[in-house]
């Protein structure tokens, strides 16, 4: 089954909201619970990530009996050095963005941390795609 959701770039009252619709679909499914918190963590971090840096993007999330795959596309500045980006605490959020409490630098690495499958890739000035896949029996 597939989903599909759109992000407004700013819009931090609904950033999480595709990621509370995925983590109630996943517990309808009996996915383990923490299954469920790892992928909703991943996908949260990569939601804002696009609200906090995008103009717009497109989640879609795929589920299948054995795993989830969720695409994050947007359309923004892109990430000039994604090895960089993956370090822990390196940020390019404004400082509006970090006066609202995000911003730490912490969105990919923890994405990858929650995630079995990680793939970045990025277009500078046009945007960015994050792949992201979590098996249920991990």
């Amino acid at each position: 089954m597939e989903f599909k959701y759109d992000v407004e770039g700013g819009n931090f009252a609904k950033a999480g909201h595709a990621a509370s619709a995925v983590k109630k679909v996943l517990k309808q499914l009996n996915v383990n619970p923490k299954v469920i918190k790892r992928v909703v963590v991943a996908l949260y971090e990569g939601e804002v990530n696009v609200v906090a840096h995008a103009f717009k993007g497109r989640i879609i999330a795929d589920i299948d009996p054995s795993r989830i795959y969720i695409k994050i596309e947007d359309q923004g500045p892109g990430i000039p050095d994604i090895d960089l980006a993956m370090q822990v605490g390196y940020s390019t959020a404004s400082s509006k963005v970090r006066e609202m409490g995000f911003g730490a630098g912490m969105g990919l690495p923890n994405m990858k941390k929650n995630a079995d499958k990680l793939q970045i890739s990025s277009n500078v000035g046009k945007g960015t795609v994050v792949e992201l896949t979590t098996y249920f029996n991990s």
